[in-house]
């Protein structure tokens, strides 16, 4: 079973299938009882009129032998007295259940005396006053309404379901009489059987069109995710992130997640040749110490006398310098969070400054959260840049800016070009071709300043310095602040 409707389309077609036959149900029922209740009502209507029609004449002091209404076909009518004796009933009726009298033959006519003893007794009772229930009728005057029952009646050797209605009278001479009338429900049970038969089969082929239209359609519009899912499976067998899965013509989810599928493979592509190239240019940068390294060894090994231990040492430091970055930057790559203490910049500005010719340190306090390694890793970084490329003077500021903290480093070299003032922060970058590695470093210290301000909810950037060389702006979110705290 759950292999069976382990799809989207098979669920969605079971779901609506369910919803659509819950609805036709209720619908149905609905219908057939109000189809019932109205034609229950028209047949009470019609026996209430044929009730009123027989108390009328019996208003009017019509004798029994002659009133109209019990020679009328397929009408069943009863009358009776106060007492519930059968005084007449319709000539051709044989048995008849459901008015409270299943009489059919009217009592032996009685004596006038008895008339007139019985006529006593009514009018002693009406002198000592009926039950508070009873509706007060003058003699001649009809009772309001009428109370309905369902019963059978059998005319002629036909027995039928009829709907009776009981009519009250006050006759002059016979006193309180009951005319119980009734109208067949052979139409409302043609009528509701007619219907339920036609509900029993128009609802299953009602369901099986619903149920195939919604497998149609889930099917028509979860083919491009089909796709998508045959695109997704062949890029990850080939591992070629170059490809992309196809994009449907439409303005809906599903093209809506083609774009970002192919959005996320994009960045994935971007990612893993960022990642290539690094591993390359890292390469490039360790072989150079390396091959350095190990030729003066090799020389020094022939050679003692030959052995060079100033440059072996600078290699090495070289060596290890380049291998500090590459670690740190795998960390922050890693996603690392920067320890959340409090960090004066202005004192951690002075401290790096210290030692260094040229630098001018403008610093008011002010605190930010993070790792104060970190941030002294930047600020050593944007110094080591500047001094490589300034002429005579280095200035250092610390200010508060609203909720930020601002940290610029301005040299009066010859600046960084517009063009150039993103492509710097990349890895293993160097403006300078003709720039020895020695002087120019591997090129990842301002990759690693930018990252970790990121990290610590800020931004580096470039720009133009007022003495005309370049500025390096660090903005960081003041200790406290909402905006890209540090976490652990």
């Amino acid at each position: 079973m759950s292999r069976l409707f382990g799809s989207v389309r098979s669920r969605a077609t079971l779901g609506a299938t369910l919803v659509v036959a819950v609805a036709l149900v209720a619908a149905g029922a609905a219908v057939l009882l109000s189809l019932r209740a109205n034609l229950t009502g028209e047949a009470g209507t019609r026996a209430e009129r044929s009730a009123q029609a027989v108390a009328s004449e019996l208003a009017a002091r019509i004798p029994l032998d002659k009133l109209s209404g019990l020679d009328a076909e397929d009408v069943p009518v009863q009358i009776v007295d106060e007492d519930g004796v059968l005084l007449a009933a319709s000539e051709d009726l044989e048995r008849i259940s459901g008015t409270g009298t299943a009489e059919v033959t009217p009592a032996p006519t009685r004596s006038g005396a008895d008339d007139d003893r019985d006529r006593g007794d009514d009018d002693r009772d009406d002198d000592s006053g009926r039950s508070g229930d009873d509706e007060s009728l003058e003699p001649g005057e009809i009772a309001q309404g009428a109370s309905y029952t369902n019963g059978t009646a059998t005319i002629d050797g036909d027995t039928e379901d009829y709907r009776f209605a009981a009519v009250e009278v006050e006759t002059p001479d016979r006193g309180r009489l009951t005319v119980h009338a009734g109208s067949p429900l052979a139409a409302e049970h043609s009528a509701v059987g007619t219907a339920l038969t036609a509900m029993l089969i128009g609802f299953p082929l009602l369901l099986g069109v619903v149920a195939g239209v919604t497998w149609l359609v889930t099917g028509r519009a979860l083919r491009p995710v089909e796709g998508i899912r045959r695109e997704m499976a062949a890029i990850t067998a080939s591992e070629d992130l170059r490809r992309r899965v196809p994009e449907p013509a439409t303005h809906d989810e599903i093209a809506r997640l083609a774009r970002t599928t192919n959005a996320t493979l994009a960045a994935l592509e971007a990612s893993v040749e960022r990642q290539r190239r690094f591993v390359a240019d890292a390469s490039h940068e360790l072989r150079s110490p390396i091959a350095s390294l190990r030729t003066q060894l090799e020389v020094a090994a022939a050679h003692p006398e030959l052995l060079d231990l100033h440059g072996a040492v600078e290699d090495t430091v070289r060596l290890q310098n380049l291998a500090g970055d590459l670690l740190l930057l795998a960390r922050l790559d890693a996603g690392e969070r920067p320890v959340g203490t409090r960090v004066d910049l202005a004192a951690l500005a002075r401290e790096e400054a210290a030692g260094r010719e040229g630098v001018t340190v403008e610093a008011e306090p002010v605190e930010v959260s993070g790792s104060r390694g970190q941030l002294g890793r930047v600020l050593a970084n944007l110094l080591d840049n500047a001094e490589r490329h300034a002429r005579e003077r280095i200035t250092v500021t610390v200010r508060r800016e609203g909720g930020e903290a601002v940290v610029g480093v301005a040299d009066d070299g010859e600046g960084v070009a517009e063009a150039d003032r993103e492509r710097i922060f990349e890895r293993f970058v160097r403006l300078d071709a003709a720039r020895s590695r020695d002087d120019g470093g591997a090129g990842l210290g301002l990759a690693i300043a930018r990252d970790v301000a990121v990290r610590h909810g800020g931004t580096l950037t470039a720009g133009a310095a007022p003495a005309g060389g370049a500025l390096f702006e660090l903005r960081l979110p003041l200790a406290g602040a909402d905006r890209g705290a540090p976490r652990d």
